[in-house]
């Protein structure tokens, strides 16, 4: 119930379809002769949309997420199991044409390969069901094992958790496949979402060494217009906004024990 509620929440919450509301609130009310109402509402989407889209907000809503946690230092001699979260490929293609299409986040699973190659004895956890109201059919993390197995990693190393639909259960299932004792575990995704993994990961008895990837800013961007790219700002404050409101609801429903998990 939780994973299609988040879902159906965010559908109506993210910034594209607030725009879209506000101008369609603002055309009905047009259409009722309410003028002036309508030209607020109007005048608050392309607000939004001008923000959103060429400014440099989203990098500033991104920084302290991505800056939360850092690639440790030193890096540890042993570790059991390295455990990489779904997110980094897109799946319809993926399923439909038995490739590996690489979304934004796809850091993730180069990230991933060379663990893999430094810590040779290391388990490879691939967690990811999919995170779609309809499924494409094939899971993330069956995706993943496609591009480790062609690039030569030895399949008997991999362990795919194929069921998990959010991050919460990313943690719980992956806790059940690993059990107790199991060593030194990194933990492996954007950075951006590392703070809420990381969180859920605690909540669940796991303790993981955080290896953050797939960075989206440079750290210390300040806000000010921003031309250069106008998709990419706009996709940067929607991954940001949707991060921030995830550490909120997961707070306010218990699953973490602070709204901004750190080290």
């Amino acid at each position: 119930m939780f994973f299609v509620l988040s879902k159906l929440f965010w559908l109506i919450a993210q910034p594209l379809s607030l725009v879209l509301l506000l101008v369609i609130a603002g055309l009905v009310l047009l259409l009722m002769g309410r003028r002036r109402s309508a030209v607020v509402l109007h005048s608050g989407a392309i607000l939004l949309l001008a923000l959103l889209t060429f400014t440099s907000l989203g990098y500033v809503l991104i920084q302290p997420l991505e800056n939360r946690f850092v690639v440790p230092d030193p890096q540890p001699d042993q570790v059991s199991a390295i455990v990489m979260l779904g997110g980094a490929t897109t799946a319809r293609p993926s399923a439909a044409r038995q490739t590996v299409a690489l979304n934004e986040a796809g850091e993730r699973l180069t990230t991933t390969l060379w663990l893999a190659r430094r810590y040779p004895a290391a388990r490879i956890v691939l967690s990811g069901g999919g995170g779609l109201m309809v499924q494409s059919g094939e899971s993330e993390a069956e995706t993943a094992r496609r591009f480790f197995v062609g690039l030569g990693l030895d399949e008997s190393r991999l362990v795919l958790e194929g069921e998990s639909r959010n991050t919460a259960e990313n943690a719980e299932f992956t806790r059940d496949l690993l059990g107790q004792g199991s060593g030194k575990i990194i933990l492996v995704t954007s950075a951006f979402h590392m703070p809420r993994s990381v969180g859920l990961f605690r909540a669940a008895g796991v303790d993981v060494v955080p290896w953050p990837t797939d960075y989206r800013s440079s750290g210390s961007q300040g806000f000010g217009v921003e031309f250069t790219d106008p998709d990419q700002n706009f996709d940067t404050a929607s991954t940001a906004i949707r991060e921030w409101i995830g550490l909120a609801v997961y707070r306010l429903t218990g699953q973490i024990d602070s709204l901004f998990p750190g080290p």
